[in-house]
């Protein structure tokens, strides 16, 4: 958390992650300028001790840090088009791809303005909170700048230069969620047809999806080195167990999409030649349009 508490900052855009974004500044003592559209959504945030800016320019003016979070990057633009940037820093904390970070971080800078684009890897409840995971990409020395600052919303992490990369994190951590979720769904509607409630199913998945985590590490030294040799198992072996997977599925009247997908993609590294190599060769289906 933030000890600077005389170090002044301003959010723009009070949805739901926005308020929860200006109370973590202002519980921890730091003076916080709001703005938003509707500036009844400042009302409460006020009661608090924050300050209502009439205005954008007003808001920007208030101190060297605007925190923003609006609903797209096209929003940003519309929102600060028209205003004085010269000498502010912005962080960006809107959803968007990683493009459109680059470009607005090419936008900001010809403007005169420091900017770091991020990504919020939490709820709103959470902010504020060391579980709440933000990150940020940009200059390091621009975040190292205003790093006590914002570790009054969580644990700050930077992940480098580039400003796409804070948005390839985001969808590459929302990947590995839809991924297990739909995982553990699958395997549910196959229990559920021999009466085995979900409660029941949850506890050994997730030891499953543990276990198959603890493979991350090596696995991705693999891919790195581009080299795969089955230490142990070879995908040939995988792609029968998905076999036998997808047989189960269609004799208990499940939808056998997803683990259909899985094999597919095995067969074409197979036919390709790697059907002796471990699995993370796959990596090279991932990485072909």
């Amino acid at each position: 958390m933030s000890d600077n508490t005389d170090i002044p900052v301003t959010v723009l855009g009070l949805g739901l992650m926005g308020r929860a974004l200006a109370g973590a500044f202002l519980k921890a003592g730091l003076p916080t300028t709001v703005w938003n559209r509707t500036a009844s959504k400042a009302d409460r945030l006020a009661a608090e001790g924050a300050r209502p800016a009439p205005t954008v320019g007003d808001a920007l003016k208030a101190g060297p840090l605007t925190i923003i979070c609006l609903t797209d990057y096209q929003a940003v633009h519309e929102v600060l088009d028209a205003n004085e940037l010269d000498g502010t820093t912005l962080v960006n904390l809107t959803s968007g791809s990683s493009a459109q970070a680059r470009e607005t971080a090419r936008w900001a800078e010809q403007r005169g303005a420091r900017y770091l684009d991020g990504a919020i890897m939490a709820v709103p409840p959470a902010i504020g909170t060391a579980e709440a995971l933000i990150l940020y990409s940009g200059p390091r020395a621009d975040f190292e700048a205003h790093e006590p600052t914002l570790g009054a919303l969580g644990t700050a992490t930077h992940l480098g230069a580039d400003h796409g990369l804070a948005s390839l994190y985001d969808v590459a951590g929302l990947a590995m969620m839809w991924s297990v979720l739909n995982a553990w769904l699958q395997g549910t509607a196959l229990l559920r047809t021999a009466r085995v409630d979900a409660v029941t199913y949850a506890p050994f998945a997730q030891q499953i999806a543990t276990v198959v985590a603890g493979w991350l590490p090596g696995y991705a030294a693999q891919v790195d080195q581009g080299s795969f040799p089955a230490e142990v198992s070879a995908l040939e072996t995988d792609a029968r167990a998905m076999a036998h997977l997808v047989e189960e599925c269609e004799a208990a009247g499940v939808n056998a999409e997803l683990p259909k997908l899985f094999k597919a993609m095995a067969d074409r590294s197979i036919a390709a030649g790697h059907g002796h190599e471990q699995y993370p060769v796959l990596i090279k289906e991932f990485t072909t349009p």
